[in-house]
């Protein structure tokens, strides 16, 4: 469900944050308000496979041109959980982020800007806002995300690479999430789709992890939606609390004895 992808994709970003400088790379944001802005663009990218779908978070957040869009997106990639639920997807997405990611402007008082990742903000985070159900009104959402905006041109990090490593993780965080799920995903193959042979399409519970169609699935969740689902994104938002209250601790300066 939406709200659980919104939820892991924020999850999934601070876990890598607080991950990747064990590897020696700078690949990611040091201040606390690039972490926090990048959790919320993953949380908004992490909704973006729902496109696909007519009835999604994304096809309500503009008036006809949501469902419009949902809609063309869903004929075009075969429908819901096909081409647009896929690796080959998430690498075309993350692609498109790394050029929205150097459309940088000079700016009178702030010099280099990051015009594109701020406006591809405003849609990500609004999505993620509106998934979370932390307001009623599309129109609340998309002020929220124009906010968010104005914030990633202020504090964004210099390192260019913080954005499309949040969509992409976003997207595929989306991906992963949907394949603990009985539905299951297309193929890593994706287009080709390769099927199981009739032995193992014909023995129970090897099935249901490589179903006769090709989808994969480790269906520990059960259906969307699902009881399990629910307690996992409770769990993944508390974390994400802890998340929060650690980054913006250490940004003031505060003692995280008691945090870790």
């Amino acid at each position: 469900m939406g709200v659980n992808h919104a939820t892991s994709g924020a999850a999934v970003w601070f876990a890598a944050t607080a991950a990747l400088p064990s590897f020696g790379t700078d690949a990611y944001p040091l201040s606390a308000a690039g972490v926090l802005s990048g959790a919320v663009v993953c949380a908004g990218a992490a909704l973006l496979p729902d496109a696909d779908h007519h009835s999604g978070t994304i096809s309500h957040s503009v008036p006809v041109v949501g469902k419009l869009v949902a809609r063309t997106i869903e004929d075009a990639s075969g429908g819901h959980r096909h081409g647009f639920h896929t690796i080959l997807a998430g690498a075309l997405v993350t692609l498109l982020a790394v050029l929205v990611g150097r459309f940088v402007v000079p700016v009178p008082g702030l010099g280099s800007t990051p015009l594109g990742p701020a406006i591809a903000t405003v849609g990500l985070i609004a999505f993620a806002v509106k998934a979370r159900e932390l307001v009623r009104t599309w129109t609340a959402a998309w002020g929220i995300g124009i906010a968010a905006a104005a914030a990633v041109v202020l504090f964004a990090p210099d390192n260019a690479t913080w954005f499309p490593i949040a969509v992409g993780l976003g997207f595929l965080t989306h991906i992963a999430g949907d394949l603990l799920t009985i539905e299951g995903v297309p193929s890593p193959t994706w287009p080709v789709q390769i099927t199981p042979p009739k032995v193992w399409a014909r023995t129970p519970g090897l099935n249901a992890i490589w179903k006769r169609n090709g989808y994969i699935s480790v269906p520990v969740l059960g259906h969307a939606g699902s009881w399990r689902e629910t307690i996992l994104g409770s769990l993944l938002g508390l974390y994400c609390v802890y998340a929060v209250i650690v980054v913006v601790a250490r940004a003031a300066g505060m003692p995280l004895t008691m945090l870790g």
